[in-house]
């Protein structure tokens, strides 16, 4: 499926499509009984959203020049990932964040691709890659450690994972 799609860093212009996707994807799996991203629906993340973009840590993925997916990578802790992993006094790890696909591409390997792609195209000095995501969504959780994340603990109800670069 990545063949015929472009990933690449988004750009400031790109911010209103990726917020209308993820709050979109957010209603989608409030309608299918998935708690996890509702606090997107009121605007809850869309400063931050935008701050990614300015610091070029957020990717888009088009396919035919329409948004299908994005995902986030930081290379320095959120005060979200100090609570949920706790302090990284090293810096070894890079955070992943809001990897999203549309609803249409669930469940069609879009997402292990999306992985696979920042495996062989991120250049980091960083070890690790982790991730954070409800704890009581069993198809992401199992998804994770499908696609080679090892599960490292729980914290506030957030299962935490990480992989070796």
């Amino acid at each position: 499926m990545l063949e015929n799609s472009l990933v690449r860093l988004a750009v400031i212009e790109d911010g209103e499509k990726i917020i209308e996707m993820l709050k979109n994807n957010a209603k989608w799996m409030q309608d299918h009984g998935i708690n996890q991203w509702q606090y997107l629906l009121n605007g809850g993340d869309d400063e931050e959203i935008l701050e990614a973009i300015k610091q070029k840590e957020t990717y888009i993925l088009l396919n035919n020049e329409k948004l299908i997916g994005t995902f986030t990578l930081s290379t320095t802790q959120s005060e979200w990932d100090k609570h949920i992993f706790g302090e990284d006094p090293d810096g070894d790890s890079m955070y992943l964040h809001r990897l999203a696909v549309l609803p249409a591409f669930i469940g069609k390997g879009l997402g292990k691709e999306i992985l696979r792609w920042i495996e062989d195209n991120v250049s980091t000095d960083k070890t690790y890659l982790k991730l954070d995501c409800v704890a009581d969504n069993s198809k992401l959780n199992q998804f994770y450690c499908a696609n080679g994340f090892h599960y490292i603990g729980e914290t506030d109800q957030h299962s935490k994972f990480q992989k070796k670069f």
